[in-house]
């Protein structure tokens, strides 16, 4: 599979042009938690309409798509707000939407990609995670959108480093969750190209940490991949096709414990009214670690999708499985 390329910066203003009607321009706001190392940045996503950055990927990507292409629909693999990004824009364009997610995708994700009118396609985790490296899904038609390796994801992705450079010019460092490289691949390449002095982190779970292991090694590597309800970040590997770009561009990776995690998802909705799934609350339990450097830290909160059972029982102080 040949290596993605990063966006250039002009690609990722042309991209917010595009998807400026579709995607909330989301608040940059101080995390209420004076016990925090540094000050410290919440850049919320989890507020978009369907409660996750995916939306700004997926509509770039499906609006730069020929209209040709698009008569037999789109269809995507996730996990759950990939496919909500695809189904919300698909909607709206009018064309229909098919997800492949992993027999495992929590319920409540699964609810609101049909309530967005997508037909969901249940799949092994094994097999969904071969969709996510061939690129494809055998018999299905219409197009594939990719949730992380495609030049107008990242470019929809890259959006957010664009709002927090202009709401924050004195960012330090930028603690992104790392799914597949696709949001900080986006966020660093626009970050990076106003300010070259940023530090871009990327976030890991315990459970599912390859990039770790891939910059540890120098290549990319596969990892054993442990269930949690950290659902939103943590494959089996790093893709190859991102592997050149992500090296490329993160500082490294702080890879934190289901422990962390929740209580990351406690501080943010008790000291600042937050809900935050797993992966949107890994960058917050990442900055509390104190790994990062700089004095300014923005965390970005990549979704707020968590089932409600589950944020229930991590408030209650347990580890929900």
């Amino acid at each position: 599979m040949r290596a993605v390329d990063p966006p250039r910066p002009e690609e990722i203003l042309a991209a917010r042009e595009r998807i400026a009607g579709s995607v909330v321009r989301t608040p940059l706001v101080p995390l209420n938690f004076p016990e925090a190392p540094a000050e410290v940045y919440l850049k919320l996503e989890n507020l978009q309409p369907i409660g996750s950055f995916k939306l700004r990927g997926a509509a770039n990507a499906m609006r730069l798509a020929d209209p040709a292409t698009l008569q037999d629909g789109v269809y995507t693999a996730s996990a759950g707000n990939m496919a909500q990004g695809v189904a919300w824009s698909a909607r709206a364009m009018g064309i229909p939407c098919t997800a492949i997610v992993p027999d495992r995708a929590p319920q409540t994700k699964l609810e609101a990609i049909e309530r967005l009118g997508a037909t969901v396609v249940k799949v092994s985790f094994e097999t969904w995670w071969r969709v996510i490296e061939e690129h494809r899904y055998p018999g299905m038609k219409g197009i594939f959108v990719h949730p992380v390796a495609d030049p107008a994801v990242i470019a929809g992705n890259g959006t957010v480093g664009l709002e927090i450079v202009e709401d924050l010019p004195g960012v330090t460092s930028i603690l992104v969750p790392y799914g597949g490289g696709g949001l900080l691949s986006g966020i660093a390449t626009a970050v990076l190209a106003k300010r070259p002095s940023v530090r871009v982190y990327a976030c890991e779970v315990e459970t599912a940490a390859p990039l770790a292991a891939s910059l540890a090694a120098g290549s990319p590597q596969a990892i054993e991949h442990r269930p949690s309800f950290v659902d939103g970040i943590g494959g089996r590997s790093v893709l190859p096709e991102m592997w050149p770009m992500v090296r490329g561009l993160a500082e490294g990776s702080i890879v934190v414990t289901l422990e962390e995690i929740a209580a990351a998802i406690r501080i943010l909705a008790e000291r600042n009214h937050v809900i935050a799934e797993g992966a949107g609350a890994a960058s917050v339990a990442a900055a509390l670690r104190g790994e990062a450097e700089g004095t300014k830290i923005v965390c970005v909160v990549s979704g707020g999708n968590i089932d409600l059972q589950k944020l229930a029982r991590i408030l209650e102080g347990e580890i929900p499985r």
